[in-house]
């Protein structure tokens, strides 16, 4: 399987990039192509709602998009990564999803599986509701199939979440697949 991760987080070297290697770690023993983009690190302008590519077209903006849509359309697996920041994904991750809209309906074609991997410092047992919430979303409106989630309570830097449960479970998810 082709599985295609999508790095949100800013901190290149933080908790959420510990999630991401540990997942790819148990992918890659049973076999399975990984492509990771650091979307943060990445040319990806937000959407301008224009809606000149009809929802399945080309994308007015020339940017690094088509290097994520072209990864995309031939995977089998998208993997969202991100750390909460106010309740929700980053930033960079977001502006990556929005532009999911020049390329919807081919996206939603594929019926791809899909996780979530996240980071937080809070460990209130609500933390992730608003992230989860909006996850559940995108799998049924681009009618993914998830695969499942990590959510890493109590995350709130390398050490904290090294000594964690947390990337056992990355391992164990994509060991999973």
């Amino acid at each position: 399987m082709k599985i295609v991760v999508l790095q949100g987080s800013p901190n290149s070297r933080g908790s959420t990039n510990i999630l991401v290697e540990n997942f790819i770690k148990g992918a890659s023993v049973k076999g399975h192509e990984v492509i990771r983009f650091d979307v943060s690190k990445m040319s990806i302008l937000p959407c301008l709602g224009c809606v000149a590519c009809g929802y399945e077209g080309p994308c007015v903006q020339k940017d690094d998009n088509e290097i994520i849509k072209k990864a995309l359309l031939s995977s089998d697996m998208l993997v969202l990564a991100t750390p909460l920041y106010y309740y929700g994904m980053s930033a960079q991750l977001k502006t990556v999803i929005d532009r999911f809209c020049s390329y919807n309906y081919s996206l939603t074609g594929k019926h791809l599986k899909s996780a979530l991997l996240t980071v937080a410092w809070n460990q209130d047992d609500w933390t992730f509701e608003a992230l989860v919430s909006y996850y559940k979303t995108l799998v049924r409106y681009l009618e993914l199939e998830d695969q499942g989630m990590v959510l890493g309570y109590g995350c709130g830097n390398v050490s904290m979440t090294k000594h964690s449960k947390y990337p056992q479970e990355a391992y164990q998810l994509g060991y999973s697949l």
